[in-house]
C-alpha cells in the first residue's frame, strides 16, 4: 500500500463528508428525543436494569441508538458530531428542566419525574407504585440490597427520579428537607395520621 494509498484510507475512516454532518446532528437529536418519550412514557425503571436481560435490553439501546447516530460509514467524525450534539442536548434539556422545577407558574411542565414514595410503613402503596412501575419484585431486591429482613422494617420505599429505589429503615426520623417535593409523602406520617 502507497503512502497515497494510505492517508486516504486513514482520511475515510477519519472523516466525514460534509453534506453528512447536518444528518448526523439530526440523527443525534432525533434518537435523544425519542429516548426521552420512551422513558417520559416508560419511566426510567426500564434504566435500572435489575437483571441480566434487562441489562442486555440496555446494551442494545444502546447500540441500535448509536448505530443510527453514527450512520454508514462510521466514522471518528461522525462519531464525535454525535456525541456532541447528545451531550448539547443533555445541557439544553438540563436547563430547561432546572428552570421550570422552579416556576411556580408551571411546576409540571418539569422535565424530570419527581421521586415518589411506593412503600411506607409496611405496605405497598399501589397506585404510586402502578404509576411508577414498581413492582414487588422490584421492592423485594431493593428491601435485599439495604439489608433489610422483611417489609415490617422498612418506614418508606421512595422511588427516585433516576429510578432507583431508597429504602429508609422503621424507627429513623426523616429531615423534613429530605421530603421536599417527594410525592406521596403523607404517608410517612405515622400510621395513625396516614391518610388511605
Amino acid at each position: 500500500m502507497t503512502t497515497e494509498e494510505w492517508t486516504q484510507a486513514l482520511v475515510g475512516a477519519i472523516g466525514i463528508e460534509w453534506w453528512r454532518i447536518p444528518i448526523v446532528v439530526l440523527s443525534a437529536i432525533v434518537i435523544y428525543l425519542v429516548f426521552y418519550l420512551l422513558i417520559h412514557i416508560f419511566g426510567p425503571r426500564i434504566l435500572t436494569g435489575s437483571t441480566s436481560f434487562d441489562a442486555a435490553v440496555i446494551i442494545m439501546l444502546g447500540a441500535v441508538a448509536g448505530r443510527v447516530v453514527i450512520g454508514h460509514p462510521p466514522t471518528l467524525a461522525a462519531g464525535v458530531i454525535g456525541l456532541v450534539t447528545l451531550v448539547l442536548m443533555e445541557v439544553c434539556f438540563g436547563a430547561l428542566n432546572s428552570a421550570l422545577s422552579k416556576s411556580t407558574k408551571y411546576p409540571a411542565l418539569g422535565l424530570n419525574k419527581r421521586p415518589v414514595v411506593v412503600f411506607a410503613h409496611g405496605k405497598k402503596i399501589d397506585h404510586y407504585a402502578r404509576r411508577a412501575r414498581v413492582t414487588d419484585q422490584d421492592l423485594a431486591f431493593a428491601f435485599r440490597r439495604s439489608g433489610v429482613a422483611g417489609p415490617a422494617q422498612v418506614q418508606c420505599a421512595i422511588m427516585e427520579p433516576n429510578g432507583s429505589i431508597s429504602v429508609i429503615r422503621e424507627g429513623e426520623t426523616i429531615d423534613s428537607s429530605l421530603l421536599e417535593g417527594v410525592v406521596g409523602q403523607e404517608f410517612l406520617l405515622p400510621e395513625d395520621d396516614t391518610l388511605d
